[in-house]
């Protein structure tokens, strides 16, 4: 049964608000200034209206979620925290009487809400800092970064090993033991030194053999593991399953000397610094492609944030990428990542849409070929021009190819897309203060789905800071214009 909240204050809990509480403090502001209220209508349907216990209430549930992700805490000591922190009882709503949720119950409650309920209080908030006139809504800019997952990497033998003696421990509690013929699957004890090639050879065999024996005559709990280990030993390609404790990580790269295992954050941060949308992708997924792009920007359609302009770096450069800022009415700052060396030289001329050689000709002309366009000049102004050796045109026909991906980047204003590239950089700071501050290095928990509450939780953090911040600069500006007016 859904538990309620009593907003009655006691003659104790006004005594201790008064006396124990800090005058000033970031958690007193965020209590005061923003908004929980709502969390209950977002999640009365996951609980009966009337059958049951009394549960904690949600919005209770969520601050002291919110307090373990501010101070970087773990269930078992945020929960210790509410014993005798006076700041903390008060920020969540407990009064001295009131009975405190013991870890197990933070369990149950992020696996009851899920990501996508916290999606939506994660939007829930976005849309206050809008309704407060929070965002600028001039520039968005959208990058990744990575998580390390909380697994530790075995070799390819060891894999095989722990994925048998997962499915056989898995068959052993669904049948009450183990047959006979299967007891030979059992792995032995992990030997000490790197595995021989002769011993990946006999592990391979043994775990095709076990795939075969048990594949479609158990649970489905059974079936998911041996469509594990299959991909363990029939891989596509490179080794994709890092571990059987969190399947979904993956081996992921973010610069040719850059490795990690684990997943992808990808965000789009407002140029007011507060993070408006963010998804958990698979390490080895690469953010810049149109689908990641797409599916991020239609988050932010969701919410009803255009801004003027999109920044990102040149890992999104492509046409597709562009198209998709260009058709929101945005313009696009995304620098190319090879240079188009055949087009030194020559100008283009966006009001016209033409291109002038460096001796100063104009094209006559265009045709489209092959995902862009061909400029032509005229052959009577090219056959006599005394630089015609050395230009990039070519000896025998005066034209040039233009991409429309780089049509598209020339297009932008060179100026604006340096200031706007000056202040993408901003968001790795937004990234460092998520892992030093705010346990985002590595992740928590384990499977995208818990990483991706993990992820939520620590912007919906870093943005309420960002929230009472503002308001305080603003009302601080006031005060100023007031005082000298």
């Amino acid at each position: 049964m859904l538990g309620k909240t009593d907003p009655q204050e006691n003659f104790f809990d006004a005594y201790i608000r008064d006396n124990f509480l800090p005058e000033e403090h970031e958690l007193l502001e965020i209590r005061k200034r923003i908004d929980f209220s709502f969390i209950k209508e977002k999640t009365k349907d996951l609980y009966a209206e009337e059958l049951g216990r009394p549960s904690y209430p949600p919005e209770v549930m969520f601050k002291i979620l919110f307090l373990e992700f501010y101070y970087d805490l773990s269930d078992v000591e945020v929960v210790g925290q509410l014993k005798f922190n006076v700041l903390f009882r008060y920020f969540v709503g407990l009064k001295a009487e009131d009975p405190i949720p013991d870890d197990t119950s933070l369990v149950v409650f992020r696996k009851r809400l899920g990501e996508k309920r916290f999606e939506e209080i994660f939007d829930e908030f976005i849309m206050q800092c809008k309704d407060k006139g929070l965002l600028k809504e001039k520039l968005k800019a959208i990058d990744a970064t990575h998580i390390i997952a909380d697994v530790a990497i075995p070799n390819t033998a060891n894999l095989l090993k722990d994925g048998r003696r997962r499915i056989l421990k898995a068959i052993e509690k669904e049948k009450n033991g183990l047959d006979k013929s299967l007891k030979k699957y059992l792995p032995e004890e992990k030997p000490s030194g790197k595995p021989s090639k002769e011993d990946l050879i006999k592990e391979l065999s043994l775990s095709k053999n076990l795939i075969k024996e048990v594949k479609g005559k158990y649970s489905s709990k059974v079936e998911k593991l041996v469509n594990l280990l299959e991909k363990a030993v029939n891989p596509e390609g490179k080794r994709k399953l890092v571990s059987f404790v969190d399947p979904d990580a993956r081996f992921g790269t973010k610069s040719v000397n850059k490795r990690f295992t684990g997943y992808k954050i990808h965000v789009a941060k407002d140029e007011s610094e507060i993070i408006t949308s963010c998804e958990t992708l698979f390490g080895d997924e690469n953010e810049g492609e149109k689908e990641n792009f797409e599916r991020l920007l239609q988050k932010e359609d969701k919410k009803g944030l255009i801004s003027k302009a999109v920044v990102c770096d040149s890992l999104y450069d492509s046409l597709a990428n562009r198209t998709c800022i260009e058709k929101r009415g945005m313009k696009h700052y995304i620098p190319e990542k090879r240079k188009k060396k055949k087009l030194n030289g020559f100008l283009y001329s966006k009001s016209e849409d033409k291109f002038l050689c460096p001796k100063g000709y104009a094209s006559i002309g265009k045709t489209y070929h092959k995902d862009g366009y061909v400029y032509y000049f005229s052959s009577r102004f090219c056959k006599g021009c005394d630089a015609k050796e050395k230009c990039p045109c070519g000896k025998k026909r005066p034209l040039i190819y233009v991409s429309e991906s780089h049509l598209l980047y020339i297009k932008a204003d060179p100026e604006k897309m340096k200031k706007a590239q000056k202040k993408r950089k901003r968001i790795e700071a937004k990234f460092g203060e998520a892992k030093k501050h705010h346990g985002m290095a590595r992740a928590r928990y384990r499977g995208k789905c818990r990483v991706a509450i993990q992820v939520l939780m620590t912007f919906i953090v870093m943005n309420l800071k960002r929230m009472i911040k503002l308001l305080k600069m603003r009302e601080n500006t006031i005060k100023l214009a007031l005082s000298s007016g």
